[in-house]
């Protein structure tokens, strides 16, 4: 048989070989380091015999496919080590994941002490060196050997197979797990490791299940690698919004209000208020959008004939009980059904199409309680809606206007290059979810995929996360930790003008159905709020700064002067304060870095006598004496223009 290897060299035998074998007849030092191999592109055991010609590479922990081999034997041995410290608890599943892996228990929530206590186990089992051995059994033989053991779980898991999937496990020593691998050798295969976190989920990542705990952790081929990646969680908990922007004073929340239900802080709520004036501003004045200001609920009855009564109750707030009440009601979960009424509310002609309503929407959606997280996923939130009634003539060519503005406004917050684009489709497979014919839902779909090819705009196609009416572009970020959110949407909807019995009347005084575009253009502020935190790690671009310049007299008696240079800060339009309190100017000066001001202008006997400030930021340090004149104009110039300034010097600590 002939292997053709990475390098495309090719290796012939006469014989059927394990991969290790193979391995080892490449180089003894390759061997050493294999966590698996690939056939003809897919993962598998090092203890596979390979017996046909294949292409064949041979991975180590240095390639991402070697590594998730060795953090999946990981998992394992995290499943040993609680269960032989934990015996009463279950075990459900244990994937790697790109950060490293993690296994859910069905057990009691574990304590930072627990983890330790876990980890020296682990170590133990690694350093014992247990064969990973792999073996399937039928189905019925795989049950009763579960039901033995009492995983109640991993009965459940294998039952649900496919009727001819085989049913592979791993033995390692004494434990044995439901697993269809690839695994190393042996647990000596495991370098480097490190338990890092645990949390509840629930079982299938349903809320009406059990409530499980999960353990996090992930390995690497070196401790010089776990060490940074240690460090880099480090860091990136400095940049967590959820506690950033509580240390900030931005936001808070209180459990006797709700969870999912943030308090916006004066500084928080003042960002949010400059991001709304902004799109806004955009918007009507240069994108051509009339504002529109709808009702907060309705009756059950729109929801009914927009379909997300049969499609989206569950994530709605629901007032009152239909077999009770004369009349129910919900919040609204979206604008569009009432902006559609507006549209109604006089008969249109071809001529006053495109027609674009704007409207900063709050909105309400009942999201589950394990899904909700700071700013980024909450019950209340407000957008920047819009919908666009146009005819079917102008849809392509204001589809791509949308997204222009989105484009515009990702530019101007400087996150365009954190997004990635995503054609959100239909999934034939499940019709129930979706209203619609599969005609019109191919060629939709298909004219997205042309525009976002005309754009030369980089995008995945996402097969289920379509709206039940139609496709759209999801432009997606990830947070610190590496979950992606939805942060804009571009929508095409050939479907709900007939739902809503929307029309205009076209050359040939005919009634024609329009199109509709849902969009927004900054997406949702509290998320947006959050996606900024993580990325300036709290130091904004000035313009978006809830404090822009903070007046530090020296003394008590500059305080007259630091009042008449703040009075002339305000009157520009700028966000100052002064700090008047009795301390030095040190102190004063490290308390403005730490809340991550862009400029402090100290004032003392010289500034006041020659009329003049000592400006101090976070992009140049000590930029010395100005003009107070000289820097309002460069400063309200950096606004106006939204600047990015970059950060030349380190900030001292």
């Amino acid at each position: 048989m002939k292997i053709t290897l990475k390098d495309g060299s090719v290796k012939e035998y006469a014989e059927s070989k394990t991969v290790i074998d193979i391995a080892y007849d490449i180089s003894e030092g390759l061997a050493r380091m294999a966590c698996a191999g690939e056939i003809d592109g897919e993962a598998v055991d090092l203890r596979t015999v390979v017996d046909r010609d294949c292409s064949l590479n041979i991975l180590t922990a240095r390639e991402e496919a070697g590594l998730r081999v060795m953090r999946h034997t990981c998992s394992h041995v995290l499943a040993e080590a609680v269960k032989n410290l934990f015996p009463d608890a279950k075990l459900t599943i244990g994937p790697a994941i790109d950060t490293g892996y993690y296994y859910d228990f069905d057990a009691a929530p574990f304590s930072r002490e627990d983890l330790d206590k876990i980890e020296k186990e682990m170590k133990k089992i690694i350093k014992k060196g247990a064969k990973l051995e792999r073996f399937t059994l039928s189905r019925e033989e795989a049950v009763r050997f579960m039901e033995e053991k009492g995983e109640t779980y991993k009965v459940e898991l294998i039952q649900e197979l496919p009727e001819d999937a085989e049913i592979s496990f791993y033995r390692q020593g004494d434990f044995v797990d439901l697993c269809a691998g690839p695994h190393l050798m042996s647990t000596k295969g495991i370098k480097a490791f490190k338990l890092t976190s645990s949390s509840g989920a629930y079982w299938r990542g349903d809320s009406e299940k059990a409530m499980l705990q999960r353990i996090y952790g992930s390995a690497f081929a070196s401790k010089e690698e776990l060490e940074a990646y240690l460090q880099h969680l480090e860091d990136i908990k400095k940049r967590d919004h959820n506690k950033l922007g509580r240390e900030m004073e931005l936001f808070t929340t209180v459990d006797v209000i709700g969870q999912g239900l943030p308090l916006l802080m004066p500084k928080g709520a003042k960002m949010i208020q400059t991001l709304q004036r902004w799109i806004e501003d955009e918007e009507d004045n240069n994108w051509g959008y009339i504002r529109t200001k709808t009702p907060l609920m309705a009756k059950s009855d729109l929801y009914k004939i927009s379909g997300h009564w049969d499609h989206y109750k569950e994530g709605m707030f629901v007032l009152g009980d239909e077999e009770k009440d004369k009349e129910v009601f919900a919040l609204r979960p979206m604008t569009c059904p009432f902006q559609y009424y507006i549209y109604k509310a006089s008969q249109k002609s071809y001529r006053d199409l495109p027609l674009r309503y704007g409207e900063t929407s709050t909105l309400f959606r009942n999201e589950d309680s394990g899904e909700m997280h700071g700013l980024t996923r909450v019950r209340q939130f407000t957008i920047s809606e819009g919908h666009l009634i146009v005819r079917p003539d102008q849809m392509v060519e204001e589809f791509k206007r949308c997204m222009a503005l989105a484009k515009k406004c990702l530019t101007t917050l400087g996150v365009e290059e954190d997004v990635t684009y995503h054609l959100s489709k239909w999934d034939p497979d499940n019709r129930e979810k979706y209203i619609g014919e599969p005609e019109v839902w191919n060629e939709t779909e298909q004219h997205i995929r042309e525009i976002l090819t005309e754009l030369e705009i980089p995008f995945v196609e996402d097969v289920g996360e379509a709206a039940f009416y139609g496709p759209k572009v999801d432009i997606n970020t990830k947070n610190v930790y590496g979950k992606e959110d939805t942060m804009i949407t571009v929508q095409w909807d050939a479907l709900l003008a007939e739902q809503f019995d929307m029309y205009y009347i076209d050359q040939n005084g005919e009634k024609v159905r329009p199109y509709i575009i849902h969009r927004t253009s900054l997406g949702c502020y509290e998320r947006t709020l959050a996606w900024l935190i993580e990325k300036y790690a709290g130091m904004f671009p000035t313009w978006l700064c809830p404090e822009q310049v903070r007046v530090l007299p020296i003394s008590d008696k500059y305080i007259g002067y630091a009042k008449k240079v703040n009075a002339e800060l305000k009157a520009n339009g700028i966000l100052s304060t002064i700090d008047m309190r009795a301390e030095k100017i040190g102190y004063k000066i490290r308390e403005a870095r730490l809340a991550k001001v862009p400029y402090m202008l100290v004032v003392g006997e010289k500034e006041e006598a020659e009329e003049k400030v000592s400006v101090r930021s976070r992009f140049l340090g000590d930029e010395g004496q100005k003009e107070l004149s000289e820097f309002i104009n460069a400063v309200c110039r950096e606004i106006r223009t939204k600047e990015i300034r970059k950060i030349e010097v380190q900030e001292q600590k």
